[in-house]
């Protein structure tokens, strides 16, 4: 049948807490893609619709948004795309010597890879909550 086929996000795996993974959304899609014959339509990190829908609906402003994540190529790019700065927290899925690889680059596509700042942990940005 003809119809859309719309995914989520792009994501290949998670972590788990044990060091090991799971598959991601994004590995079942590409299931679902290779068995269809279809190309999905990713709503979702690090396509833009849902934030476009958010500033339609709530009158977000990009410029005082901030996106935090911990994946460089779904988050850090979602953010890049949707003209916000970026924050990269290193308790997650990538790690600093990947951002710092995308920044040696001379790629432009691996530069929107690179987040503005970077934090070892979420918790360390509790402290400028109270500024």
């Amino acid at each position: 049948p003809q119809c859309l086929l719309v995914a989520t996000d792009p994501d290949p795996w998670h972590p788990l807490s044990d060091g090991q993974r799971t598959p991601g959304t994004g590995s079942l899609t590409a299931a679902v893609e290779t068995a269809s014959g279809r190309k999905a339509l990713v709503v979702g990190k690090p396509n833009t619709y849902m934030f476009d829908c958010i500033v339609e609906r709530f009158g977000v402003d990009p410029s005082r948004t901030l996106m935090v994540g911990d994946r460089l190529e779904t988050d850090i790019l979602f953010g890049k795309n949707c003209g916000l700065s970026t924050i990269l927290t290193l308790t997650g899925v990538s790690r600093l010597e990947e951002a710092e690889a995308y920044m040696a680059s001379d790629s432009a596509a691996a530069k929107d890879l690179v987040p503005n700042y970077y934090v070892d942990s979420i918790a360390d940005l509790i402290p400028g909550l109270d500024e």
